[in-house]
């Protein structure tokens, strides 16, 4: 009787904003006839994220039609936390259709710490079937070489203060140092943002904490060669627990993660204008605890729908695609920090509104 192949499985770490979705896209975009399912890890009300993978149209339509299981967001927490609750369910759906898959990419978010979700991988039922192909840390270039790893570290060290279980007195570089330490690949991002000095700064930075083997690789707007990035073989749940990290301890202990610190504010508004929108934005995120905005915007007369990316006071925009003919327009926001007021959001938002002319 032949052995049936395991299902290869490629994990993403990241901190916040470091480039991961950017990544997904581009491999879904090149998938070359491979068949990927994608595990999102999404925090907050819409799956904006999820949304953005959607468009790229590889790995989630089927004979025509959107194939339900395709793509999967977690939206209740960080992966690795919610791993016992959602992680395996979703798994064994994933197995049961193994025949459809070549292979499985999964997101975590930019607080998950990469060992226990490895770690998953050797509970009998997915070891039996999947393997950890790799794990993949993208490091943000201009935000390591300016010593804040993260594009807003602040963000993610209250995030990771908000965690009961920890008390580090440099958390958020303890994580990215845990990130690394899982790492089969790592690969430096926005090396367009940085100059020469800067990114041999970075790699100097990551390879002292990386064994000789693991690859670092420079990506601009995520492109990368796939064959750099699938098919690595690295079977990391055999190995994982040799790999040190400095949460090592907490191993077997419930996280507990307290996200009821952070809110998810939605806005939705029609068409607006773009200048004065990303005007609104730059000052909502100086006058509020605002980490994150992301969402579709609709602009007057223009027929594709506009993606917005924030994260601390840096924004990017770019058209995705066109609007279907079976949708309406609409401007979709999703802002997320701490002590928000929705209704002082949205009111200010709504001043972007564009002004129809006779």
């Amino acid at each position: 009787m032949s052995i049936r192949p395991k299902i290869p499985a490629t994990i993403v770490t990241g901190f916040l904003g470091s480039g991961k979705t950017t990544l997904l896209r581009h491999i879904l975009a090149h998938a070359g006839g491979r068949r990927i399912a994608v595990i999102v890890n999404e925090f907050g009300e819409l799956g904006i994220d999820g949304e953005i993978l959607r468009g790229c149209g590889i790995g989630c339509e089927d004979e025509g039609g959107e194939r339900a299981g395709q793509l999967y967001e977690l939206a209740n927490g960080c992966l690795c936390c919610t791993v016992q609750e959602e992680f395996y369910p979703v798994m064994r759906e994933l197995i049961a259709r193994r025949d459809d898959i070549d292979h499985i990419l999964i997101e975590t978010s930019g607080l998950a710490l990469p060992k226990p979700l490895v770690q998953a991988f050797n509970w009998p039922e997915i070891r039996n079937a999947c393997t950890v192909d790799a794990v993949i840390t993208v490091v943000d270039v201009p935000a390591a070489a300016a010593g804040q790893f993260a594009a807003n570290p602040q963000a993610v060290d209250v995030q990771r203060r908000a965690d009961p279980n920890l008390d580090h007195e440099s958390p958020l570089h303890e994580l990215f140092e845990d990130q690394l330490s899982a790492a089969d690949l790592v690969i430096l991002s926005k090396t367009d943002l940085a100059d020469e000095t800067a990114r041999a700064t970075v790699e100097a930075l990551v390879r002292e904490e990386l064994p000789p083997a693991v690859k670092v690789v420079a990506s601009e707007h995520g492109r990368i060669d796939l064959d750099l990035v699938l098919g690595l073989g690295a079977a990391a749940e055999d190995n994982i627990h040799l790999r040190a990290s400095h949460h090592d301890h907490e191993e077997g202990e419930a996280h507990d993660h307290d996200h009821d610190a952070f809110q998810s504010v939605s806005v939705e508004l029609p068409a607006v204008d773009r200048e004065r929108l990303l005007a609104i934005l730059h000052d909502l995120v100086q006058a509020h605890t605002i980490y994150r905005i992301k969402g579709f915007v609709a602009l007057p007369g223009k027929p594709m729908r506009l993606v917005v990316h924030g994260v601390g006071r840096r924004f990017d925009s770019y058209f995705d695609r066109r609007w279907l003919a079976d949708e309406t327009p609409r401007t979709r926001l999703v802002l997320i920090g701490e002590d928000l007021d929705a209704s002082a959001l949205a009111a200010a938002l709504a001043v972007a509104e564009a002004v129809e002319t006779a």
